[in-house]
């Protein structure tokens, strides 16, 4: 570097540290808003009806407002906009129920993605449980680094909450939750949440998918278990299932996958996805915080 650049080079180094900076001192108060925001919606809309015209004006449509105006003053014009904003501070102008509805469905996800991101930029560290570093290296860790996950570190609990967290990162899903009773044939939990689904042309629209989690490391998911799973299907409506996810520790028989994929191709509902370890790996190695909090890492 000469000395005609070295100018450049030190105004970059400081824009990098101020943004740093930054998004260090507004992180928790994000944090806050974004959870009181997350809570106080789900207390608005659970009494109101989807296509009510009364509008709503109380003091928690008021901490929603000034908890969204304080989130905008924070980030200043230093965050890129993707969001839904200006449908957002339409249907919070309206104020109601059906707005209210919108917000809490499709305004807030999509803004609150703006949000996340703004706390946290590609150049800072990734946050993850405290780890006492003087402990970690005396262990004197050595060989090659692994490529599995430590599945039999989980309860069968564990594993469920595993999913539940993971679904709950997923910019495309919402209203993540646990179904009210049991229904699975193996007694497992199960899961529900909303994909939501774009196109191109702007049309939004969301589907209900059921998740069935089998932490099974010993043995491998198999026709039984597929068809014993599509014979409870109506104990989960409504709305209907569009979507039905197996997540399993495990493996897939290859006769199980025959099965899943004929009954794709015949177009019947619901559409089964099979999540082997395989591809629950995948997915969470872009969640290295859940990989180290659930003690995932061989």
């Amino acid at each position: 570097m000469n000395e005609l650049e070295k100018p450049g080079h030190q105004l970059d180094e400081y824009r990098f540290r101020l943004a740093q900076a930054r998004r260090r001192a507004i992180h928790d108060r994000l944090d806050e808003l974004t959870a009181t925001i997350n809570v106080t919606l789900s207390q608005i809309i659970e009494p109101v009806a989807r296509d009510s015209t009364d509008r709503i004006d109380d003091h928690r449509t008021r901490v929603v407002e000034d908890s969204i105006s304080e989130i905008e003053r924070l980030l200043g014009d230093t965050t890129d906009r993707k969001g839904r904003w200006g449908d957002l501070h339409r249907h919070l102008h309206f104020g109601q129920g059906h707005d209210w509805h919108d917000i809490a469905e499709m305004d807030w996800p999509s803004v609150r993605a703006d949000v996340e991101a703004a706390s946290l930029s590609d150049a800072d560290p990734l946050p993850v449980p405290t780890v006492d570093l003087g402990v970690a290296a005396s262990a004197r860790p050595a060989g090659g680094a692994s490529i599995g996950l430590a599945w039999s570190a989980l309860s069968d609990d564990g594993f469920e909450r595993l999913l539940f967290d993971l679904l709950g990162g997923f910019p495309n899903y919402q209203n993540v939750e646990w179904l009210m009773k049991t229904r699975a044939p193996d007694r497992g939990r199960d899961l529900s949440a909303e994909r939501v689904i774009r196109d191109d042309g702007g049309t939004i629209r969301t589907e209900r998918v059921v998740i069935q989690a089998k932490h099974w490391t010993s043995r491998s998911v198999a026709p039984a278990d597929i068809t014993n799973t599509l014979a409870v299907l109506p104990t989960w409506g409504p709305p209907v299932v569009r979507t039905l996810v197996i997540a399993t520790s495990g493996r897939f028989t290859t006769d199980a996958v025959t099965i899943v994929e004929k009954h794709n191709a015949d177009g019947k509902l619901p559409f089964i996805e099979m999540w082997a370890e395989s591809r629950l790996e995948t997915q969470l190695s872009q969640r290295p915080d859940l990989i180290a909090s659930y003690g995932l890492r061989t």
